[in-house]
């Protein structure tokens, strides 16, 4: 059997500030949505495997929680998770909101800077918005001057403006490999992760405040029969006060969190869903070893 020895394959890690639009690129990447996506910051917990595959070439992306200072045990996890996927990775992939820049910008700069000699792209994101495109210009002269990156590629994950150029660049930076993953692999999360996230992605969508980030899910039983999937799920907070804001006034709340949930669930097993959710207070969960290593979240 020949071996083609100038197929490219390798690993990029999907770096970047909360909110920066890093699952929504992957997701328009890949096609399919293997990454929950909200307005919020912070919504991505996980590093998440995305591959995707073409002739001549296998990028394997890892999607990573916002880079961010935080003292909170859970967000000390993120930002573990992220770093070790920069470590991981052949290729930093540093995706820049072009229309704001907070704190969170200069402390993904100061990590990309610490990375072991990986080559660094910028994917210069959210460029649609910005109707007057030499207004960019500043910010991308700042981002060649701080981080001396391979190149920076102006896109929009949303309308996928600029992406297969961005994709270009990245395979003529990694190393020649055969594929690491079967071709029609999309992502290594367990069904039983996804729809965790799924039901988490209900909860950001549909409660506001501090509710989204007190929150966890735990999958207590995925029970697969023909024609139906029955799925029960505990959707975890810290205080008994955010159970009540979480189920609602006659549990109207929980209520629309399944159904919103229970239609992406039918999207991602491809036939009908029973969900059954319930609220538990689980006391400062969030900042406590043992509880994070229960829901998914340490090791």
């Amino acid at each position: 059997m020949t071996v083609d020895l100038t197929h490219k394959a390798g690993y990029a890690a999907i770096l970047g500030a909360p909110n920066a639009g890093k699952s929504t690129l992957l997701n328009h990447i890949l096609g399919e949505k293997v990454a929950i996506v909200t307005p919020k910051p912070q919504t991505t917990r996980h590093r998440i495997l995305g591959v995707m595959t073409e002739p001549g070439a296998q990028i394997i992306f890892w999607d990573t929680p916002g880079l961010h200072h935080s003292e909170r045990a859970l967000n000390r996890e993120m930002m573990s998770r992220a770093l070790a996927a920069l470590a991981d990775s052949d290729l930093a992939l540093w995706v820049v909101d072009g229309t704001r820049r907070g704190p969170e910008h200069q402390t993904a700069l100061e990590a990309l800077n610490r990375r072991s000699g990986q080559p660094l792209l910028v994917a210069l994101n959210k460029t649609d918005l910005e109707t007057d495109k030499t207004k960019l210009l500043p910010l991308i002269q700042e981002l060649e001057e701080a981080a001396s990156p391979a190149a920076i590629i102006p896109i929009s994950a949303r309308t996928g403006d600029g992406v297969r150029l961005l994709l270009d660049e990245i395979i003529k930076l990694l190393p020649e490999n055969q594929p690491f993953y079967p071709e029609d692999t999309l992502t290594d999360q367990p069904e039983r992760t996804m729809a965790a996230e799924i039901v988490r992605e209900a909860v950001f969508k549909l409660t506001s405040q501090e509710i989204p980030y007190a929150t966890a899910v735990t999958i207590d039983e995925f029970k697969e029969e023909p024609h139906l999937v029955s799925i029960s799920a505990t959707i975890h907070v810290e205080k008994a006060s955010q159970k009540g804001v979480l189920i609602g006034q006659g549990g109207l709340r929980l209520k629309k969190i399944g159904q919103t949930a229970r239609l992406s669930l039918e999207r991602l097993v491809g036939g009908h869903v029973f969900l059954k959710l319930f609220v538990r207070t689980t006391p400062d969960w969030s900042r406590k070893k043992s509880t994070l290593i229960e829901f998914g979240y340490g090791d």
